[in-house]
């Protein structure tokens, strides 16, 4: 099992939510893997000023998977059965196996798009 992660805990942890810092520590402690893509990332970094130290030190431990062209496919093809239109959203899905879990402040289409997949990942809303 794996733990995905959208946009949003990535930022919560950049303001200090201590929730989200103590799931991931704790994750990280069993021994399960962190994951997030290139897209992701591209969503939250700014530069690495002061302001993103928890950030910069956070994505350390995670293994950020490279949007490629086979991610960038699965992911199309993902967003094509279910008529949405955001490929950061899809691309996440779409890395994601059975019994994974995808961390998340915006549930509503991740939901939909693990749904078109046809695997059982679970979504966790913030």
């Amino acid at each position: 099992m794996s733990i995905l992660l959208d946009a949003g805990p990535l930022i919560a942890l950049e303001r200090g939510n201590r929730m989200v810092g103590r799931r991931i520590h704790s994750a990280r402690q069993s021994g399960i893997s962190l994951k997030t893509h290139g897209g992701v990332i591209a969503q939250v970094w700014r530069g690495g000023t002061r302001e993103q130290t928890r950030l910069a030190r956070a994505l350390r431990a995670v293994e950020t998977v490279q949007l490629g062209e086979d991610l960038g496919r699965r992911a199309g093809m993902l967003l094509a059965r279910c008529g949405l239109s955001d490929a950061i959203d899809a691309a996440l899905v779409a890395m994601a196996d059975h019994g994974d879990e995808i961390i998340t402040s915006d549930p509503d289409d991740l939901v939909v798009l693990v749904a078109a997949s046809q695997r059982s990942i679970n979504i966790i809303p913030l």
